[in-house]
């Protein structure tokens, strides 16, 4: 079996964590209603997309 030759530091170990984190999406206000969505993406509440009314409620 593969036996580590030293301990691993707490400075590498983190190191190599610095990619797994969470992280919050970009949110942008919709210009007709107010509500938060992501950018370039259909309004959810409203339905519009660029000042245009792309799904019907």
């Amino acid at each position: 079996m593969a036996v580590p030759k030293s301990r691993t530091s707490k400075k590498v170990k983190n190191q190599r964590r610095t990619h797994k984190k969470l992280h919050v999406p970009g949110m942008i206000e919709c210009s007709n209603c107010g509500e938060y969505t992501k950018p370039h993406h259909v309004c959810s509440s409203c339905g519009q997309y660029d000042g245009k009314e792309v799904l019907s409620n």
